[in-house]
């Protein structure tokens, strides 16, 4: 048998004590919240000492700077499915990608500055860049079509269109969460029927 594997297939990365899982959790949301505040450029100490951790605590959960930002990415993305997963059955089809969208914005305000250093180090069609936007695509095409189908939401648009034109508004320079909630409810506005 392979080294690292088991019979069942490859081998499962050891699971975390509790207080090593929380650090790292919280050592990815402290960078997101820190990558969305000052950019691309923050460094890991200050990820580490805004996540109340020492920098080697935060090397042994990633060991490279791309590590973090992966775990970022992936991260962001998981709770994009996690969010339609929860949205769907508890609202109806417009409010439910509304509410999807609202993630969608938080999303693309930290990949905006983690993305060209991901896709330099790992590429644009590398693993985690080809499974992030299916996710993402995928869960806009079915919250899109499912209005469209309820007859909430205009027939005459893509979920492409509306990633596009939602995307778009948090490419503006000095990223504003209000201003861009507020331009997400003009957007809904565009989207419904009647």
């Amino acid at each position: 048998m392979a080294a690292g594997t088991t019979d069942g297939g490859p081998a499962r990365a050891p699971k975390l004590r509790a207080d090593a899982a929380r650090n790292r959790a919280k050592l990815v949301a402290t960078a997101r919240e820190v990558f969305t505040a000052q950019g691309g450029d923050a460094s890991l100490e200050q990820i580490a000492k805004a996540a109340g951790v020492g920098i080697g605590t935060l090397y042994r959960h990633f060991p490279t700077r791309l590590e973090l930002l992966e775990a970022v990415y992936r991260d962001e993305v998981d709770v994009l499915r996690e969010t339609a997963e929860k949205v769907v059955p508890n609202h109806p089809p417009a409010e439910a990608l509304e509410l999807w969208l609202v993630a969608f914005v938080d999303y693309a305000a930290t990949k905006r500055h983690i993305f060209t250093e991901l896709v330099e180090a790992v590429g644009r069609e590398s693993e985690l860049m080809s499974h992030s936007r299916a996710v993402i695509y995928d869960t806009a095409e079915a919250l899109v079509s499912a209005a469209q189908l309820a007859g909430e939401i205009r027939p005459d648009v893509t979920s492409a269109d509306v990633l596009r034109l939602v995307g778009g508004c948090t490419m503006m320079p000095n990223f504003d969460r209000e201003q861009t909630q507020r331009i997400l409810r003009v957007v809904m506005d565009g989207l419904k029927v009647g």
